[in-house]
Formats: C-alpha cells, sequence, structure tokens
C-alpha cells in the first residue's frame, strides 16, 4: 500500500495525540454517508491535512478501476512512497475518525505528478460555489502549501496574540485587531485556521477569529466555515457556543435571502450532536417574522416542537408579534390564546402592540378583552393602551363608549395628551358631530400644554369637508398658517378631496399648484381624490389624462387608484374590465383591500354570479382580510336574489366572527328574501329582533313583510306587525300598503287597514282614497263605498 511521507513536525502532532486512528481502531464507529459529514470530519482533522497533503477533495472511492458508493476524503500529494519504506507513525492513516464516532475512508493518495488533469477537474471540491473547477496547483505546488501553511500560522500566532491582549473576564469573544489582509486568506485557510485555534487555543479563541472573519462579505455567507466552527465547539463540547454559532449563520444568511437553507443546516446538525435550541428556534421566528415569512416560521415551530425543542414566553410573543405587525389579527388571536393557556405572561410593550393591532383592525371588543386582562395580570395601563383603545372605539363609531374610556383614563390619574384629544375630535367628525368636534378642538386651542397639531386642524378640516364646509375648512387652513404650522401632504389632499367632491375641480388645482410652490410635490393620494371626484361626475375620459399626468410625473398606482377604477367599471357592469384591473394590480405586488374586494363581491352579487362572488369572499379569509358589513350585506343580497336563503342565513350568523354588527339594510335584504322564500314566521322573528335592537326598518322592508302575511290573508299577523312602528311610518307604511292591496285587488284586506288609517288620521290623501274607490267600484263593492264616502269626505285634505 501507498502513503505519503510525513515530516518530523507530523509526527510530533501524531505524538501529542492527534485524533488520527487507523482502522482497526474506529470499528464501533459510524460510516460516514452525506456531504456534511465528510466535510466535518475533514476540518476536524484539516490542520494535520494541510501539513501532509497539497488538498483534499470528498468523493467516493475507486476500487479495481470502478467507482463505488462508499463515500471518501480523496488526498493529494507531490509524491508517493511505498509504505515499506516508513515507519508505522510516519503512515497516513486508512481512515478518519470524527466527531460523535462518524469515520470515512482515506484512499491510495493522489500524486499530482501522475494525475491526468482531467482526472482532477472531476472533483467537486467546494459544496458552497456548484459550478466553479477547483483551481490546480502547478509545478510549485510544493512551495504553495508551505506558503499556504506558513500563512496558516502566521494568523493563528495573530489571533492569540490579540485574544491575549484583552481583559480575561469576558462574557463574548473580544473583537480582535488583526494586521492582516483578509483578501490574502482564502475560505479553505480560514477553515483551517478555525479548526486549529479551536483544537489548540481553545474555544473563545476560535470564536474570536470567526466573528473577525465574517465581518468580510467573502467569509460571512461561506456556509462551510459556520459548519467547521460549529463541529469544533462541538468536540470542545461548548454547546452554548455553538448554538451562538448557528444563530449567527441564520441571520447572516437571511441577509441574502437564504434563510430556510440555513434553518436546514440548523436541523442537519442535530446528526452531528447539536440538538436545536429554544434560543435558536426563536432566533428563526424573529428574523423569519421580521422577513415577512410568518407562514414558514409557524410550520417551523411546529417542526422544532416534534424534535423535542420547548418553546418559552419568547417564542410564542415573537409568533404574536409577527401577526401583529403583518396585521392577521386572527392568528395573532390564535397565539395569544395559546400563549395564555399555557399560563405565559405578556409583557406591557407586547400588550400595548396589541391591543394597537386588535383596534386598528376593529377588534375593538377583542382588544378590550385583553386591555381587562392586562390588568388582571398586575400591570398598569399607560395612555398609549388608553389612547389605542379610544381609537378603536371612535373608528367603530361608538364615540359614547370612547368618552367614557377617556373618562377612565382621568381616574386612573392618566392625562390625555393632544394625541387622545385628536382621535376624539377624528371620531367626532366622522360621526358627523362636527360641531362637538370643533368644541373639544377650541379647548386644545385654549391649553397650555396640549395645543392643536398639524394632525388635529387635518382631523377638524376633514369633518367640516364631509359636510360640504368647505369655507370653513379653509379657514381652518388659513389659521393653521397664522399659528405656524405647516400642512403637510395629507392636509392639502383632505381639503382637495373636499372640493372634488362639492365639484370644485377649478379649485382643487389650484391646490395642487399651491402644494407644488411649497414643495409639496402632490402624491398619488391627491390624484386618486381628484380622479374619484372626476368619476363621480361621469368625467371618466378627464379622470384618465389626469391620471396618464401623474404618470408622466412618476407616480405610481396605488390600491386606492386600482380600487377607484374597479369600482367605476362595476358601476357599470363591467367587471371583465374591473377584473383586468384587478389582476393587474396583483400583479404589480399591490395587495388588494377589503373595500376593493367587497367592491366585486357587490358587482358580481348583483351579476347573480354567486360562484365568482363566494370564492372571492373566501379569498378575504384566506389572507387574513377582515370582511365589513358592507361585505356580508353584499352577500346576503346576493343570496336572497337568487332564492337561496339558506346560504343568505349562515352569511348572516357569520358576520359575528368578524365583529360586524347587521345594519337596517342587512336585515332588510335578509327579511326581503325570506319572505320570498315564503319562510314568514323566521322573517318576522328577525323583524322583532330588529326592533329590540333599536333599528329602524326601512319602508321596503314593512311593507314586504305585511303584504306577505296580507297575501296568505293573515292580516292580524301584519297589524301586529305595523303596530311597532311609531305613528308617522305607521300612517306612511299603511297608505302604501293600502295601495298596493287595491292594485292587487284585495278590497276586503285593504278595506280593514283603511278604516285603521281613518282612526289614526282623517286627513287621507287623495291618491290613497282614490285608489281604495277605484278598487272597490272595479270589484263591484258599492255597499263599501256608499257607506265610507260620507265619513271620508269630511276629512279629505
Amino acid at each position: 500500500m501507498m502513503r505519503r511521507k510525513i515530516g518530523q513536525t507530523t509526527l510530533e502532532i501524531f505524538k501529542r495525540g492527534c485524533c488520527l486512528k487507523l482502522w482497526g481502531g474506529c470499528q464501533q464507529g459510524k460510516q460516514a454517508t452525506t456531504l456534511l459529514e465528510l466535510m466535518t470530519i475533514r476540518a476536524f482533522h484539516s490542520k494535520i491535512l494541510c501539513q501532509v497533503s497539497l488538498g483534499t477533495a470528498t468523493g467516493f472511492r475507486i476500487r479495481k478501476g470502478g467507482l463505488t458508493y462508499n463515500p471518501a476524503i480523496h488526498v493529494f500529494v507531490a509524491s508517493k512512497v511505498h509504505s515499506k519504506w516508513l515507519n508505522h507513525v510516519r503512515c497516513l492513516p486508512a481512515v478518519f475518525e470524527g466527531p460523535g464516532g462518524v469515520r470515512c475512508a482515506i484512499p491510495i493518495p493522489i500524486s499530482l505528478f501522475y494525475t491526468p488533469f482531467r482526472a482532477l477537474c472531476s472533483y467537486h471540491h467546494d459544496h458552497d460555489h456548484p459550478g466553479t473547477t477547483p483551481a490546480l496547483p502547478t509545478s510549485s505546488s510544493p512551495s504553495l502549501s508551505a506558503q499556504s501553511n506558513s500563512l496558516v500560522r502566521v494568523v493563528c500566532s495573530l489571533v492569540c496574540d490579540s485574544f491575549y491582549q484583552q481583559p480575561h473576564v469576558r462574557i463574548s469573544p473580544p473583537k480582535l485587531n488583526l494586521q492582516q489582509d483578509a483578501d490574502l486568506l482564502t475560505q479553505d485557510q480560514a477553515i483551517t485556521v478555525v479548526a486549529s485555534l479551536a483544537a489548540e487555543a481553545g474555544s473563545m479563541v476560535a470564536l474570536s477569529f470567526f466573528y473577525w472573519a465574517i465581518g468580510f462579505a467573502k467569509f460571512r455567507h461561506f456556509m462551510r466555515l459556520y459548519i467547521v466552527c460549529t463541529t469544533s465547539l462541538i468536540g470542545n463540547g461548548n454547546m452554548e457556543r455553538a448554538h451562538e454559532v448557528m444563530q449567527c449563520m441564520v441571520r447572516s444568511f437571511a441577509e441574502i435571502g437564504r434563510l430556510r437553507e440555513a434553518v436546514d443546516m440548523v436541523i442537519e446538525m442535530q446528526n452531528q450532536g447539536l440538538a436545536p435550541s429554544t434560543c435558536t428556534l426563536n432566533c428563526v421566528i424573529h428574523i423569519g417574522c421580521e422577513m415577512g415569512l410568518v407562514e414558514y416560521v409557524e410550520n417551523m415551530f411546529k417542526e422544532m416542537c416534534v424534535r423535542g425543542v420547548p418553546p418559552d414566553h419568547c417564542s410564542y410573543k415573537l409568533m404574536v408579534i409577527g401577526y401583529c405587525r403583518m396585521g392577521r389579527i386572527l392568528e395573532a388571536d390564535r397565539w395569544l390564546s395559546e400563549m395564555l393557556k399555557r399560563g405565559f405572561v405578556l409583557d406591557n410593550a407586547t400588550f400595548t402592540l396589541v391591543i394597537s393591532a386588535f383596534s386598528e383592525k376593529g377588534f375593538v371588543n377583542r382588544a378590550s378583552w385583553y386591555f381587562d386582562k392586562m390588568i388582571e395580570m398586575g400591570l398598569i395601563p399607560n395612555v398609549i393602551n388608553f389612547t389605542s383603545l379610544i381609537h378603536g372605539l371612535c373608528k367603530r363609531g361608538s364615540i359614547k363608549q370612547a368618552f367614557e374610556m377617556l373618562e377612565e383614563m382621568v381616574r386612573k390619574g392618566w392625562k390625555p395628551n393632544v394625541y387622545t384629544h385628536t382621535t376624539l375630535i377624528d371620531g367626532l367628525c366622522k360621526k358627523g358631530w362636527t360641531e362637538k368636534a370643533f368644541r373639544l378642538f377650541l379647548k386644545l386651542v385654549r391649553s397650555d400644554n396640549n395645543k392643536p397639531n398639524v394632525h388635529t386642524y387635518t382631523a377638524m378640516i376633514s369633518g367640516y369637508c364631509k359636510e360640504d364646509k368647505l369655507n370653513r375648512a379653509e379657514m381652518l387652513l388659513t389659521r393653521m398658517k397664522e399659528q405656524g404650522l405647516v400642512p403637510n401632504t395629507n392636509t392639502y389632499t383632505t381639503l382637495i378631496d373636499g372640493h372634488c367632491k362639492a365639484g370644485n375641480f377649478g379649485r382643487a388645482y389650484e391646490l395642487m399648484k399651491v402644494m407644488n410652490n411649497e414643495s409639496f410635490t402632490p402624491n398619488i393620494c391627491a390624484y386618486n381624490a381628484i380622479i374619484d371626484g372626476l368619476c363621480k361626475r361621469g368625467r371618466v375620459h378627464e379622470a384618465y389624462k389626469l391620471l396618464k399626468k401623474g404618470f408622466r410625473c412618476g407616480l405610481q398606482a396605488d390600491r386606492v387608484t386600482y380600487t377607484i377604477l374597479i369600482s367605476e367599471h362595476c358601476k357599470r357592469a363591467d367587471t371583465m374590465h374591473a377584473l383586468v384591473f384587478f389582476n393587474k394590480m396583483i400583479k404589480g405586488g399591490i395587495q388588494p383591500d377589503i373595500h376593493t374586494y367587497t367592491t366585486l363581491i357587490a358587482a358580481f352579487c348583483r351579476q347573480k354570479r354567486l360562484n365568482e362572488s363566494e370564492k372571492l369572499f373566501e379569498d378575504v379569509v384566506m389572507l387574513g382580510l377582515i370582511p365589513t358589513k358592507q361585505t356580508y350585506t353584499s352577500m346576503i343580497c346576493g343570496y336572497c336574489r337568487v332564492g337561496n336563503v339558506n346560504s343568505a342565513v349562515k352569511y348572516f350568523h357569520r358576520m359575528n366572527d368578524h365583529g360586524c354588527t347587521p345594519d337596517s339594510i342587512t336585515y332588510g335584504a335578509l327579511i326581503s328574501g325570506l319572505c320570498k322564500g315564503s319562510k314568514l314566521d323566521d322573517a318576522h322573528r328577525l323583524y322583532d329582533t330588529m326592533i329590540d335592537k333599536g333599528l329602524s326598518p326601512c319602508e321596503v322592508t314593512r311593507l314586504t313583510l305585511a303584504y306577505e302575511y296580507c297575501k296568505i290573508d293573515d292580516s292580524g299577523t301584519a297589524m301586529i306587525i305595523l303596530e311597532r312602528l311609531d305613528k308617522r311610518l305607521w300612517i306612511q307604511t299603511v297608505k302604501t300598503l293600502v295601495r298596493k292591496l287595491c292594485s292587487e285587488r284585495k278590497v276586503g284586506i285593504a278595506a280593514l287597514f283603511f278604516y285603521r288609517l281613518l282612526d289614526k288620521d282623517r286627513n287621507v290623501d287623495r291618491v290613497t282614497l282614490a285608489a281604495f274607490t277605484t278598487a272597490c267600484y272595479e270589484s263591484n263593492n258599492y255597499a263599501l263605498v256608499s257607506n265610507l264616502s260620507e265619513g271620508i269626505s269630511k276629512g279629505i285634505a
């Protein structure tokens, strides 16, 4: 058998107890089967291999000229000497053993002087750079190898000198000050340095060099460096630092979008004796959530749990924060519930984020529950918590509850700041209570501490614009500038939107010029306001022309732009072009919001295309968007329109799942559908529920339900239904009902309601009287007309 001659330095290394073993000494070991195991073994013995060879490569063993499936480390030498000329200790062993007893064969060394060039090129040297061919030594290879070894020794010496100049009591490796050009150090040499330092100088010295190396781009994303450093630390029994290197690898590779590859390697290292830790799991969750890969992170969470990694409170907290920041409240609530179920406690900062996120997305009831839970856990709510809840209540339109929360806030000893007052002013304005908002605004103006800011003025201007009080809005803009406040883009856009809704496009264009003069380039929001106004006025051609002008100025269409265009096409029943814009929106990387989806759902429902509507609705839920009251009402109307009342009822009950409260329009749509489906008892119960909740049914709902009972000759129930109305609505509904019954020649039932109408209102209008008398004559009820004519004529207005 041919062996490589080993020099005196190598012999001394053997005598010091290097981990090289002969085949006979590792019979109990496990045969290496993966590339990672081969690379680990090679790295473990990198120092001795560097001194006895010109290079190595991983591959398969060749026996009798044929390629086998036995993994092996191939060693390249300058020349080969028969083993009979060497002492036993000077021969390269037949087998190398790595950490955990994993072993691999060392075939007969390959002499560079006798190996064909093509054979060398067939070996794959570095899996971090696939497709590249390793550089081949020339006739001067022995001197290059010596230079390489010399450089490795120099770097190791510099690292040790720099390390020991630092204070010895350290929790983390010191920052090295190496007088070494990193460009002169190859990746393989860096690996050799790490392995040598870990074996001879200890884990902390090796780590200090490792952190120095990954400060350079050529090493930072070189995975084999992380693997070798980790396996070396495992060999030293320093598992904590090995986990630290793995976490560093996850962070580094996430920078270049290779998070999954790094995490796979973390899991693979379990085969090398390094089981993933909770800290590593939290590192993966934190980085993955920051990258928006919450589904991937959740899958890794489950896989880690299966592998025996116990998640802690930080693991759950990171998942909650990740979903909250993405606005996926239902998933965040699921993780929060699981976290509390396991007995983990949230801190004040996380509660603040949860309450803010839930309130912002409309889950105010759930936010209030977590607010109470926060107090129950002994945490003290702060101004931000109270303001977030007030914001959510105002956004929902629960102004009374918002002011009650404000009173509780003051009772707890917290003083509301300008942001709290601005939230209340904005809520009052959106509710249409502009005068109340203005009184609160004046309170801020007179305050010494909380003066109105730009956002406060903008909220007040928005309120006046919605009420078409543009003179007051313009006055506030002037006042704002007098106070030294600079209107922002949102302020001008709000005012532009108000003028566009009023049809004052000339003033809107003037404000855009003012923005340009004040170095506020109109953004896409300002363009959207004018485009929306033009479309609603039927000036679509002008709107498209303005949009093209914006594109020439470098603007890009946003979600609102697409929603305006989609809405315009839906109004024209042109769902084909609406879908074209919708798909273009998604391809452009813009995620449609719930308003965009609701617009399309309503359009398909009007066209009785419920399959498309239902698919869009399920997409809404799958994407984590929250269906609104309008979304549900559209679906209910659509199913009632096609006679599928059961599905309509199903969606009605689902409203509560997303915190949606049905209004009179929702109730009216479902009641009409139930009436058409001859489910009058269900319609009647729903009608009573609606009245009990303080909602006022529209005339169509009142008339439809009463008329359906009259059709089956149940005038008594129809009377009971109408009796729950106030006098004005009762008279109005009965007049319409009498005329409708007369048109259907149901004179007998019409007469019953007509008599009741005379009892409550003697001034019957001529239209109702004419309809009733005509129906009586046409049905030959002359006696009925004769008996009523005298009393009726006395009360005609």
